[in-house]
């Protein structure tokens, strides 16, 4: 075992699928070939912008938590037809178990990158290339548990013999409409909170000027994202120096990341200012027809006018008004106490754990091992918070 948890992410593997032609191999991030990645990235099967060349480069390159990361790499001669970003268990979970972990900061969906016209053997593809990279399990936390590259995976593991579970699944918001906004807005909210929602906004007017903007561009979003930095620092982010620019090298990352994407047009910045001044903000990707809603920023000391829900209803008017968006994922967390009342569609996720080799007893073992920790983790979290609460009283 020991000798597959040393090669596991380490060594450059070729494994051939069983399609004639199709090759899955575990590449260096940076020996990916950018232009078909970003090719991939334009038309995916389903599209993940956290899995934009962008994102995943500088998050390996500055993050705090970002070394370590190879990707699983699909391809039809010389073709890039599948990716999917990875680190070993020791790295993701500190266990040193042959594992890879589809896993990188502040990413919440590990959907994989997936050529439309062939998807099932681009599946097959990653998987061989995790198993030639020495892993017998392959972890897909917060996978789309959904969706046609959910239904390619399910279909490469029923065509191999694979096992393959699922654990800790949830809903989380989402936006995918075609009504109008105004109606879905009152249809979810309801007309009391929208009225409500209007007032407030009215109060906030007579204090001077209020403005929505959006900032597109590398000099723009660079800017703008700053403004996000300060703000979200300001607040109890960064009071418990959890806050995305709170480490130097996710600042970095973020700046970087944002002036890659946002020189394609796949960045955005969304801010609501009263003269000038900013009250919230929000941080937005796309990839394909979808967007992720990344982040969001507002100021606690204006809590009063519920300045983060002002911004968010009117980001869901521009969306709905964006006839090339298809589904924009809010990247929360199940059960959130804004987005959920603003938003009434639901992305399940979930944790895929997938053996690589059919018959063998390993890769189930494995991730029950993981499940273990993790189990384990969150039972003394719960202790610990119990016990704070307890000592606070």
């Amino acid at each position: 075992m020991s000798q597959a948890i040393a090669g596991v992410a380490e060594n450059v593997s070729l494994t051939e699928s069983p399609s004639a032609g199709w090759i899955g191999r575990s590449l260096p991030l940076m020996a990916v070939p950018r232009e078909q990645w970003d090719a991939l990235a334009t038309q995916p099967l389903e599209a993940n912008g956290f899995l934009d060349a962008g994102f995943v480069l500088n998050a390996a390159l500055h993050a705090r938590k970002g070394e370590g990361a190879v990707a699983l790499t699909a391809f039809a001669g010389q073709r890039l037809t599948g990716l999917l970003p990875v680190v070993p268990a020791t790295r993701a979970y500190g266990l040193p178990l042959p594992a890879l972990v589809a896993n990188q900061p502040y990413n919440s969906l590990s959907t994989p990158l997936l050529d439309p016209r062939a998807p099932v053997d681009a599946a097959l593809a990653l998987i061989d290339a995790a198993a030639g990279a020495g892993a017998a399990l392959l972890v897909l936390p917060m996978l789309a548990l959904e969706g046609p590259a959910y239904e390619a995976l399910q279909a490469a593991i029923a065509a191999r013999g694979l096992n393959a579970v699922t654990h800790n699944s949830y809903e989380r918001a989402a936006l995918a409409t075609e009504l109008d906004d105004e109606t879905y807005l009152r249809s979810g909210m309801g007309s009391k909170k929208l009225k409500e929602l209007r007032r407030q906004s009215h109060r906030l007017a007579d204090e001077g000027t209020v403005a929505f903007t959006v900032a597109r561009g590398p000099e723009a979003v660079g800017a703008a994202l700053d403004r996000f930095l300060a703000l979200e620092a300001s607040g109890w982010k960064g009071q418990r120096r959890t806050g995305l620019g709170q480490h130097e090298g996710d600042a970095t990352f973020a700046r970087s990341m944002a002036a890659d994407m946002a020189a394609r047009g796949l960045f955005e910045v969304t801010e609501l200012t009263l003269d000038g001044r900013l009250l919230a903000s929000g941080l937005v990707m796309r990839q394909a027809d979808r967007a992720l809603f990344f982040k969001i920023a507002f100021d606690e000391a204006m809590a009063r006018f519920s300045v983060g829900v002002q911004l968010t209803t009117e980001m869901t008017r521009r969306f709905i008004a964006d006839t090339s968006l298809k589904l924009v994922d809010s990247t929360a967390s199940a059960g959130h106490p804004m987005i959920d009342h603003v938003w009434r569609e639901r992305l399940r996720v979930g944790d895929l754990y997938l053996s690589t080799r059919p018959g063998d007893a390993l890769g189930p073992l494995v991730g029950r091992l993981i499940r273990l920790r993790h189990e384990a983790r969150n039972g003394i979290k719960r202790l610990y918070h119990l016990a704070r609460n307890r000592l606070e009283k």
